[in-house]
């Protein structure tokens, strides 16, 4: 069987189910909202797997499922070198949100990276410690500040409400995902110009291992087929 992921639930999971079903190949759970078992209707072979979309890329690489559908911002923050391990097969149009580098309002001489730099620098300078950016994006802020030349920083660890932590105190700028902008704005803060780190949307990947059977390798093509992509 050609396993295929697909979040669990709520939007993502809705709009994947609606994505396939407008193609001809019909998604659905099977029991009860709290069960976690799927069924795929309009072609053979396929074996549907319900995860949240943090698993689908860890295990799109180790080759537990072959296709997945996912945030593409949690695919390259989960595995390094992650063209390696998956490819994109498709956009799918839906689930988009931007990774951005946010400041305080009130920083008005901060607007672009060069003004975060060289406020990061003076930060260090008056504080005795670097600038922190709070974020759950480890891998892919730390690559994009490398390649952006910022450097005096580091990296706090949020997993709540990563708005509000610069009011709180337990940090002065953060990375994170917006879709609008609103609570960003709500809690005090402005995205940086050039602080777009990764501009993400729900995709259809394959993994790359190269143990796919000869019944599995068929049964893609015909999926692929039927998708049109």
């Amino acid at each position: 069987m050609l396993k295929l992921g697909v979040p669990s639930k709520g939007r993502l999971m809705e709009k994947t189910f609606q994505w396939f079903g407008q193609r001809g190949v019909t998604l659905r759970k099977s029991g009860s909202d709290r069960e976690y078992a799927g069924a795929v209707d309009g072609i053979d072979g396929v074996e549907l797997v319900l995860l949240s979309a943090g698993e689908i890329p860890r295990e799109l690489a180790a080759g537990n499922i072959h296709m997945g559908v996912t945030g593409s911002d949690l695919v390259r923050e989960k595995l390094p070198a992650w063209d390696t391990q998956v490819g994109e097969l498709a956009l799918m149009g839906f689930g988009g949100a931007d990774l951005i580098i946010a400041v305080p309002q009130g920083w008005v001489d901060v607007e672009s990276l060069d003004d975060l730099d060289a406020a990061a620098a003076a930060f260090r300078q008056k504080h005795g410690m670097r600038l922190r950016i709070a974020t759950k994006y480890h891998r892919l802020v730390r690559e994009f500040l490398r390649d952006e030349g910022v450097a005096d920083y580091r990296l706090v660890d949020s997993q709540g409400a990563t708005e509000g932590v610069v009011k709180n105190e337990t940090a002065e700028a953060i990375a994170d995902i917006t879709s609008t902008g609103e609570t960003l704005r709500a809690n005090g803060l402005k995205i940086l110009d050039g602080g777009l780190i990764h501009a993400s949307q729900a995709t259809l990947f394959r993994g790359r291992r190269r143990d796919w059977t000869d019944a599995q390798r068929a049964t893609f093509k015909e999926l692929l087929a039927l998708l049109d992509v």
